[in-house]
């Protein structure tokens, strides 16, 4: 035998090698599960404060395209196409480095920070499933997010391939505000239903009543007025009445931090009076009341701090 006929005889081995070399899946193609397994629960991932992962956050290359993740998922939005994955990727990693569970409520999006908490709308039968982002995916030019096999099936699309949704972020940050899409930020505890809405959004009418009629609601122009304002105790805004000491505190605390200004829930006649304030400017403090009315708080108004 030649060395020329050695050499082509090594090289065809190594390509036969190749070609018959394990596939990191043992599936050629994906699947729902074709074992028996108890029904899953398909409860919606609970979402919570989670830093993002640094290593996750450098742009990548796949199939030739280059994408970079964003900075940040909050106030995040999007309409499109969802597909999802299966058996073939159940129990291998994930690109946050975890364990993939086609059972658990989880997803993968292109350039979503890891990990991210995603509320999914399927638009084709309104029905809803909240996933936690923790994969990269899919790549495909049309479809936006790839969820598990237990979110597709909660949402009502695992036997079509793929849905119409839209998707909306919601983003926990580290001090317990959440924001949901372009909604306006909560407290968390407003989110999770800790504090019902008919405990927190006071109608004005309900607590004018009862505190009397709002001191500013005639606007001065004249200077000596502007001065009385600035050099009295000034203002508080009440925002809301509650019953529940914890709730208020929570709300409280929530809307501190939220807003930067000071905040108390004094209890007059049994009911927790949630206000923020005092302030003295009177700019700062017309700001501040329009902007508690277009975040969620209509029955917000301004009390005199020395009521």
């Amino acid at each position: 035998m030649t060395r020329y006929t050695l050499l082509l005889s090594f090289t065809a081995t190594l390509l036969l090698s190749a070609c018959q070399a394990p596939s990191r899946y043992s599936q050629a193609t994906d699947s729902a599960p074709d074992f028996v397994y108890p029904e899953p629960p398909m409860e919606d991932a609970e979402p919570k404060y989670e830093p993002y992962r640094e290593q996750n956050s450098l742009p990548y290359e796949v199939l030739g395209k280059y994408y970079r993740p964003l900075k940040t998922g909050k106030g995040y939005t999007a309409m499109g196409k969802a597909s999802w994955y299966g058996q073939k990727f159940h129990g291998h990693l994930t690109s946050n480095g975890e364990v993939y569970d086609m059972f658990g409520m989880t997803a993968a999006h292109k350039t979503l920070p890891l990990p991210s908490y995603v509320r999914v709308t399927n638009l084709e039968n309104q029905q809803q499933a909240i996933v936690r982002v923790n994969d990269r995916g899919p790549f495909h030019s049309e479809r936006i997010i790839d969820l598990s096999y237990a979110a597709a099936k909660k949402l009502g699309f695992y036997q079509h391939g793929t849905t119409r949704v839209k998707l909306e972020v919601i983003h926990v940050d580290s001090d317990d505000m959440v924001t949901v899409g372009n909604e306006p930020p909560v407290p968390y505890a407003l989110y999770a239903g800790e504090l019902p809405a008919e405990d927190v959004l006071q109608t004005a009418s309900q607590t004018a009543a009862e505190t009397g009629p709002d001191p500013l609601a005639t606007e001065q122009s004249d200077s000596a007025a502007l001065n009385e304002i600035a050099g009295n105790q000034g203002y508080y805004i009440q925002v809301a009445a509650l019953s529940d000491a914890e709730r208020a505190k929570k709300l409280s605390d929530g809307l501190s931090s939220l807003y930067q200004v000071p905040a108390e829930f004094p209890l007059i006649d049994d009911i927790y009076r949630l206000r923020l304030g005092p302030l003295t400017d009177r700019f700062k403090l017309n700001m501040l009341l329009d902007e508690l009315k277009q975040n969620g708080y209509p029955g917000a108004y301004k009390v005199a701090a020395s009521l």
